[in-house]
């Protein structure tokens, strides 16, 4: 019952405005000031194939270990082209009849990968899917505040000019994009102000494309030239992301910047690795998995999980109590 009130307020005290321009905001309080625990999965939607399911059930045992706040999802949440529309029954057998476990209960924070773009779009960000499972939420780009972090939330599909000009038979879902470069521009533009506005001790922005990655897809050369300077001036902590179907840990070798890939929540590609950058590599697992976070004041613990709720890698980074600055 404490449980259930709890998730309760957490649902109804999320409050939602409209800040640092058009990125929409969410406060999510946490069950102290002084803390934070989250789960980050990336690429899973498959009814549950692929080792879907186990995944997730080793993600309830280490979610109920550490008492998370929420979960946030990398994207391509719905396999194999998006939701077909509002009433898809994929929506409740990828992800409401899967991650089914007490500690899973919380709310989902969600971004857009490009397999979602291949579906409904409108659907997959409609309010009515959380009429079906109130945990869900998903937007093209917003902020999660939590006092002690704040999370940027970014839309980095639309960044990747191939989608445009190679589709390869896929139709992609551009509703509410219309052009591109002004999208982008756009999108840039809130985010640096959102940025530079943040006084949050902890600074982590998630996307669905790596900026760096060892993995299949590799670099996200848009990213590199749009999005990672923002992140170097700002001084952002973590960029968290999917698309590779894989763990990954690797450090930016010009700044503070940790990259971490979470894109193993079912299908992996076992031997697809690209050998051309290792620049920064500290870890790279590829199988299934997942990761988990925790902040405090003055210390991050984020770890990489296997299929089977083994610990594969740590990463621990220390803050000062006080800026410097």
């Amino acid at each position: 019952m404490a449980q259930s009130l709890w998730f309760l307020f957490i649902i109804t005290n999320l409050v939602f405005y409209a800040a640092y321009a058009e990125l929409q905001r969410f406060e999510h309080p946490t069950k102290t000031h002084e803390s934070l625990s989250f789960l980050v999965l990336g690429d899973w939607g498959r009814r549950g194939d692929f080792n879907q399911s186990q995944v997730a059930l080793q993600m309830g045992r280490i979610g109920e270990k550490l008492d998370i706040d929420f979960v946030v999802s990398t994207g391509d949440n719905f396999y194999e082209d998006g939701l077909t529309g509002e009433n898809d029954s994929n929506f409740e057998e990828s992800f409401s009849n899967i991650y089914t476990a007490n500690s899973l209960h919380k709310q989902w924070y969600s971004v857009l990968g490009n397999h979602d773009y291949r579906g409904d779009v409108l659907a997959q960000l409609s309010p009515f899917l959380r009429k079906i499972d109130s945990r869900w939420l998903c937007l093209r780009s917003f902020i999660v505040d939590t006092e002690l972090a704040e999370i940027f939330f970014v839309d980095t599909t639309p960044f990747v000019k191939m989608y445009f000009t190679k589709e390869e038979g896929h139709k992609y879902d551009w509703r509410g994009i219309n052009a591109r470069k002004s999208y982008i521009s756009n999108l840039l533009k809130d985010l640096d102000l959102a940025l530079k506005e943040s006084t949050a001790k902890w600074k982590i922005v998630i996307g669905h494309h790596a900026i760096r990655s060892i993995g299949h897809h590799g670099d996200t050369k848009e990213l590199i030239k749009h999005i990672l300077p923002l992140l170097k001036i700002y001084g952002v902590d973590f960029y968290m992301n999917g698309h590779d179907h894989c763990l990954e840990h690797i450090s930016d070798t010009e700044s503070p910047i940790e990259f971490l890939t979470s894109g193993a929540g079912s299908k992996a590609w076992r031997g697809d690795i690209n050998e051309e950058n290792r620049d920064g590599l500290k870890f790279m697992y590829d199988g299934q998995g997942f990761m988990s976070v925790q902040l405090t004041h003055t210390q991050a613990d984020i770890v990489f999980y296997d299929v089977f709720g083994q610990v594969l890698h740590r990463l621990n980074k220390l803050k000062q109590l006080h800026s410097s600055i």
